[in-house]
């Protein structure tokens, strides 16, 4: 006999999927196993950060990637309010693309802007180049790059991040401004030395606290003081004098390139690559593209599912 239902082969029991004619026991019982009824709506929260801008030779530091938030009424990039979920739909094909971080560069080299990261319709810009010693310019990105040689910071992409710092250039001491992070301004850069990054944004829709999206530090010319520090979040180093090379903003943070030392030339840090973070109920699987690299888990109700690199399309199932 069946365990539940008609009398016959045991039917298949789980959300939206139970067969038969069930009595009202039956169905406390099943309410209780979390196996009876509908499956809640397909409403996602998401994280999506950009890759952090690159640095230079002498530069300011990289912008951090745009920052989008979506869960549980979390701050959002430039502590802008909390975005709406999305509601999607199963069968259906959705774009993810994991934003690399802008290359870091020394002598004429180009350091360049982060790249976008995409979920579905939501996509978080690049962060902005810091800008080189011979005012190669800092740009706008998701946060903006910080200026060198005397040059201003470039600002941010609304509700994504923050703007970068302005450089010092006076009586022969030169500094450079700090990239801006998803909470913070970059720092100015002063005669007591570079700017630092500003910081980043926390979420926990991982189920643990992670701060992301640090802007990168900018140079100092010199030993006598100190470059700026990378913006909580992943932002990278700045450097001063000696031939040092600016920190890298760390993997999956987006977070900016510190600046390299002036003379002896260092090179400027790349930045940081993004990453796309979704939270959504546990009733539903997702299927993941090839061309992905995810990781999923299950916290409380809900799954988890991490894209660390890469662009393909994923999909979802009950």
């Amino acid at each position: 006999m069946a365990k539940y239902g008609y009398i016959g082969d045991v039917p298949t029991q789980a959300k939206g999927s139970n067969t038969g004619i069930f009595n009202i026991t039956e169905v406390f019982k099943l309410i209780e196993q979390n196996k009876y009824g509908p499956f809640p709506p397909l409403d996602i929260s998401y994280l999506v950060v950009a890759g952090g801008g690159g640095s230079a030779q002498g530069g300011g530091g990289g912008g951090a990637g745009g920052y989008r938030n979506s869960y549980a009424s979390e701050t959002s990039g430039a502590n802008s309010s909390t975005e709406t979920p999305l509601s999607l739909s199963t069968s259906t094909n959705y774009t993810v693309t994991i934003g690399g971080g802008g290359a870091g560069t020394i002598g004429g080299g180009n350091q360049t802007e982060g790249s976008d990261s995409v979920f579905s319709t939501i996509t978080s810009t690049g962060g902005g180049r810091g800008s080189r010693y011979d005012a190669r310019g800092d740009t706008v990105g998701g946060s903006g790059g910080g200026g060198s040689r005397g040059g201003n910071g470039s600002a941010g992409i609304a509700n994504q991040g923050s703007a970068g710092g302005n450089s010092h250039a006076s009586g022969g001491q030169e500094s450079g401004g700090g990239g801006g992070g998803a909470s913070a301004v970059g720092a100015n850069g002063s005669s007591s030395g570079g700017g630092n990054g500003g910081d980043g944004l926390a979420s926990s829709i991982t189920g643990s606290s992670v701060t992301r999206a640090g802007g990168g530090g900018g140079m100092y010319y010199n030993t006598q003081q100190s470059a700026g520090s990378g913006g909580a979040g992943g932002g990278g180093a700045g450097r001063n004098g000696g031939s040092n090379n600016g920190g890298s903003g760390s993997a999956n943070t987006g977070g900016g390139g510190g600046g390299g030392s002036l003379n002896p030339a260092g090179s400027g840090g790349n930045g940081g690559s993004g990453t796309v973070i979704i939270r959504y109920p546990s009733e539903y699987t997702i299927t993941v593209g090839s061309g992905l690299t995810s990781s999923t888990s299950t916290v409380g109700s809900d799954k988890v599912t991490i894209f660390t690199a890469g662009s393909d399309n994923i999909s979802f199932s009950t």
